[in-house]
């Protein structure tokens, strides 16, 4: 009997590049594949890779050296973003066997069917342009959560951003289609499905039958709400200017939409907002902040930031710290701006140290510790519905609550993969 072809995966990155290697990984294990560990010897590793910042990059190739130590007659295939932008780059890079693109990922299988080692990196790519297909997918690893993806690529230019380079344009699944794919994933038990995308409050575009859809995130929604199957969801990320108050309105009323919102700001300073080609002022994101919080005011809110970015001074950078510290939301994700080829980021002056890039991202992530320290303890010794998960740690349990705060408690098996109302002492 022949022996299976061991493959390993490696993810870099966001949600939605976990969402599709669990895809990508169903399409192996039904090719007759054996998935193992990626630090295990393997015939075949797979790199998902992200290239948002420069550390995804450097960290890509620093894996494709250990698992060459692992095994070095191993075919390396590297995909995701920066296969995309950078293919004949990445070709160069000693150990690569195959570089594919956003218009091949979902081709993997028959890709490396086909290849044969000649010493050289075969590229299965294209023009970003030629990139138009939508590919269904979720991730499945945890019985407890998956990531749904319903929407990939982005129409905007933010100047900072090289995702609509290696991802294409914006494009939607259908209702239809994603109603089937949540009822799918319920059979498998799981609790919570948070919705993702590139630019997810863009949901809709797309065709069905060569006709345009005429559907909206709204409209999703509204659809998945409906539904008996999921007890919970969550929307990943959502742009301010796309977070209209219909959808606010609408998940303070929920069955089943979480009260948790993570909103991109990226700058306090509209000049900056305008240099980073942002479709909004800080106005706008303040008048979304205090909508959620008049309708749900138990609701979890994060924001992204980017600090460093070329020509903020250190007025610039007060007013950002400013108007997150006046803000009534819960957390930050801090991102040190990284330059990019091909982003208009690269023409502003003048340019940041990388030296303050640093401090100031370790000024931002001590508020959100200070925010969510707060936050947290507004709701202690109050009653939150809390998800919790399989992870067992020195016989301590985790879960969230419905607006996301992280809950400990002892281990108790019959208490995973439930929802519990828990009151917020000590289990903080």
């Amino acid at each position: 009997m022949k022996q299976k072809t061991s493959i390993a995966f490696h993810t870099l990155g966001c949600k939605l590049n976990f969402a599709e290697t669990s895809t990508l990984t169903r399409q192996f294990d039904e090719a007759g594949y054996e998935q193992i560990n990626f630090q295990h010897e393997a015939d075949v590793y797979v790199i998902n890779t992200c290239s948002v910042t420069e550390n995804a990059d450097k960290e890509c190739k620093q894996l494709i050296r250990r698992v060459k130590r692992q095994n070095p007659a191993s075919t390396v295939v590297i995909t995701g973003c920066y296969a995309q932008l950078k293919p004949e780059h990445i070709a160069t890079f000693e150990g690569v066997d195959l570089v594919i693109g956003a218009g091949e990922k979902f081709n993997i299988v028959q890709h490396l069917e086909t290849y044969k080692k000649n010493g050289e990196a075969k590229i299965c790519s294209c023009d970003i342009e030629e990139v138009n297909a939508y590919h269904t997918s979720w991730s499945q690893h945890d019985r407890t959560r998956t990531f749904l993806k319903v929407q990939d690529g982005c129409d905007y230019t933010c100047s900072f951003c090289t995702i609509p380079l290696a991802r294409g344009h914006s494009r939607s699944d259908s209702i239809v289609n994603v109603v089937a794919n949540v009822q799918e994933i319920a059979r498998s038990g799981v609790q919570e499905i948070v919705l993702t995308g590139v630019n997810l409050g863009d949901f809709g575009k797309g065709f069905t039958g060569g006709k345009r859809r005429e559907e909206n995130f709204f409209d999703l929604i509204q659809a998945l709400d409906a539904l008996p199957d999921i007890p919970r969801y969550r929307i990943s990320s959502i742009e301010p200017n796309l977070l209209t108050d219909e959808i606010i309105s609408f998940v303070a009323r929920s069955n089943h939409f979480m009260p948790h919102f993570h909103i991109p700001l990226q700058s306090g300073s509209n000049a900056l907002l305008a240099d980073m080609r942002r479709r909004y002022k800080r106005e706008l994101y303040q008048s979304r902040v205090e909508k959620i919080k008049n309708c749900m005011p138990h609701a979890c809110i994060g924001v992204d930031v980017i600090v460093g970015f070329p020509g903020e001074t250190d007025e610039e950078f007060q007013t950002t710290y400013d108007f997150l510290h006046d803000l009534d939301i819960s957390y930050l994700h801090v991102f040190t701006y990284s330059e990019r080829e091909h982003t208009k980021a690269l023409e502003l002056s003048p340019v940041i140290p990388m030296q303050v890039r640093k401090e100031r991202n370790a000024v931002l992530r001590n508020l959100s510790e200070k925010k969510m320290h707060f936050f947290e303890s507004a709701f202690r010794d109050t009653v939150r519905h809390v998800l919790f998960e399989k992870a067992e740690k020195n016989d301590m349990m985790e879960g969230y609550s419905d607006n996301y705060i992280r809950v400990r408690l002892p281990f108790r098996e019959d208490w995973v993969n439930t929802i519990q109302a828990v009151k917020l002492s000590s289990c903080l």
